[in-house]
């Protein structure tokens, strides 16, 4: 899973990449601090694994990760190539998801590119430039598509009235991830790779001030705004986050605890990528290795086996599997053998969060 933190220059994405990450990024006070992206690979926090790891001393603990890409400041014009523009937008072509970072705080010491702050307007420009760049990209398509209409393909035809429509959509200022469609319809505009059709976060950057305070305007205003487009949005101080980053386990524990802050911003927001995302993950336990899988909500045992080999899915036999709340139940894993409480599960089998599986093959 590829995640792209996009945002104005100097609303804090940087460093909360920098949190998140610990990978370093360069967050300073001017516009365009990030030119190239900056990767940073995340291990996923998983508190069942680090049970499953007491439980069986394994030689190997490998919790599923995701990568953060820290994309330069988009401004005003970028779909124009204004800033660094054309640049950047190819850098969000190539993620998953967009967590989109902005500016919920008042300093007078951070410049803002436009002069003031207000969430609303600044999401609003993001998200203008992304829709300017789509259009663009549908205009060029819908030119040659339309050419080879003649043809009669039905295909062509089914494209083309499809194009239109996504057109007319983002020319009212809406994002193609808000446009109805049927199946057939979501499948081919997920393989035009469109900016506005990813899945977005938006999280409201603020200081440490309010921290716990409900009553913060500026991050209603863009509640409000995610909440008109069906996103999800959160709330993170990323200096903060920063801070946290630098302390070890216990520390970080108490730290939070004494801040009255039940879970990081890198929980809160692997947990908003997973529901985006429509993501759970299957675990594999025993003294060799302890591990999390994810997969795509509603995949099937065979296709979950083929993430670990893919001659597990190829010679797919059965899937041996207890629910991890089920196992700390009853203890241990021969508790449950014997309660008989491990079920044998085919190839139509869905699979479900925080199962422990061990798949059976043949090949």
């Amino acid at each position: 899973m590829k995640l792209g933190v996009i945002g104005l220059p100097n609303v804090g994405k940087s460093t909360l990449f920098n949190a998140i990450t610990q990978a370093g990024a360069a967050a300073a006070n001017y516009p365009f601090c990030t030119i190239e992206p900056n990767v940073g690979v995340v291990a996923v926090p998983d508190a069942r694994l680090d049970v499953l790891s007491e439980m069986y001393h394994p030689e190997k603990y490998t919790p599923t990760t995701i990568e953060f890409v820290d994309i330069a400041g988009l401004v005003r014009g970028a779909s124009r190539g204004e800033g660094l523009g054309n640049k950047f937008l190819s850098h969000i072509r190539e993620v998953d998801s967009v967590v989109h970072v902005v500016r919920c705080f008042l300093d007078d010491n951070v410049v803002h590119v436009d002069g003031s702050v207000d969430p609303v307007r600044d999401a609003e420009t993001i998200n203008l430039e992304l829709i300017f760049a789509d259009m663009e990209t549908v205009e060029k398509r819908l030119d040659r598509t339309t050419k080879m209409l003649k043809s009669g393909d039905k295909k062509l035809i089914f494209e083309a009235e499809l194009l239109k429509r996504i057109y007319a959509h983002l020319e009212s200022g809406k994002p193609v991830r808000t446009l109805e469609c049927d199946k057939d319809e979501k499948e081919a505009v997920e393989g035009m790779f469109l900016l506005t059709s990813k899945p977005v976060i938006y999280v409201a950057n603020i200081q440490e001030d309010d921290i716990g305070n409900d009553n913060n305007e500026l991050v209603k205003r863009l509640y409000e705004v995610a909440r008109a487009e069906g996103a999800e949005a959160m709330t993170i101080c990323a200096k903060l986050e920063e801070e946290i980053s630098e302390l070890e386990l216990s520390e970080k524990q108490a730290f939070l605890a004494e801040m009255g802050i039940e879970e990081s911003g890198l929980d809160q927001l692997v947990k908003a990528c997973y529901r985006l995302l429509g993501l759970v993950s299957f675990l594999t336990a025993g003294p060799k290795e302890v591990r999390a899988w994810t997969i795509v909500r509603g995949t099937k045992a065979p296709q979950a086996a083929g993430k670990i080999h893919t001659d597990f899915e190829k010679g797919f036999i059965r899937a041996e599997i207890v629910g991890y709340d089920t196992l700390i139940a009853n203890g241990t894993m021969q508790s449950c053998k014997e309660k008989g409480l491990i079920r044998s599960e085919g190839k139509e089998y869905v699979m479900q969060d925080g199962d422990i599986v061990v798949f059976r093959f043949n090949v």
